[in-house]
């Protein structure tokens, strides 16, 4: 990170306003190299500077991945009105200036969203000549005819003009309630959704499970959300594989 202010640096990490670290700066709270300084103006440059509030040391970073686990009822949306986002799920010590989700679920489907404040790297992800893969299962209202899965394999003209690129589908249990699963590399509205509407089947159930070469953390509960690490990262974009 270059050299900023120490009242914009702390602001940026999340740390409430910069009114409020202001405030604490002033009061003599935070410490640079373990000098108290009261001027908020002062210049720091975090990786090469020990900056602490109250005496914890604090770690700074440029930007920041966070895996979520979304539930049902949350709209992918950096502020809402009338209903719950992906943000207001973001725990207080995560939070950061500038978050925001890179790329979108429907509300009523769960799993996988990427959130960050770095937007290079959220083009990366959403950029459709990147054919990023995100893996999906999801359960149906009846019986799926087999050749669904060829159709998916040569791509599916869901109207409105939109054709998919080929889609990888597998049929995981058929039956009065199948359950699938469909790869694809690209993100129309709705598209999943609309792909089996041309054979006749509503999704009763959707869920991402996978971003490029990174599945999401069986362990982390619905609704809730972690830091992604610097491995993590790599195999989201595809990179480790090609080390």
């Amino acid at each position: 990170m270059p050299k900023m202010r120490l009242d914009r640096l702390l602001a940026g990490q999340g740390l409430h306003t910069r009114k409020e670290v202001r405030e604490w700066i002033r009061k003599g709270r935070v410490t640079v190299d373990g000098a108290p300084e009261r001027a908020p103006e002062r210049q720091v440059d975090p990786a090469e500077q020990t900056v602490a509030v109250d005496g914890v040391p604090l770690r700074f970073q440029e930007h920041i991945y966070l895996m979520l686990n979304k539930p049902a009822g949350v709209v992918s949306a950096t502020e809402d009105r009338r209903q719950p986002t992906v943000l207001d799920l973001v725990p207080p010590e995560l939070r950061r200036k500038g978050l925001f989700p890179a790329g979108r679920l429907d509300k009523d489907t769960v799993g996988f969203v990427l959130l960050t404040d770095d937007g290079a790297f959220a083009h990366r992800i959403l950029a459709p000549k990147n054919h990023l893969p995100k893996r999906y299962t999801a359960v149906l209202d009846g019986p799926l005819d087999p050749s669904a899965t060829a159709a998916f394999a040569e791509g599916v003209d869901i109207g409105g003009g939109d054709i998919t690129r080929p889609a990888r589908l597998t049929i995981l249990e058929n039956g009065p309630a199948p359950r699938v699963e469909v790869v694809i590399t690209e993100g129309m509205y709705h598209q999943i959704k609309r792909m089996f509407e041309r054979f006749g089947r509503t999704v009763t159930y959707l869920k991402r499970e996978q971003i490029g070469g990174l599945p999401l953390d069986p362990a982390l509960a619905p609704g809730a959300c972690r830091e992604l690490t610097p491995e993590e990262l790599r195999r989201l974009t595809g990179e480790e594989a090609e080390r």
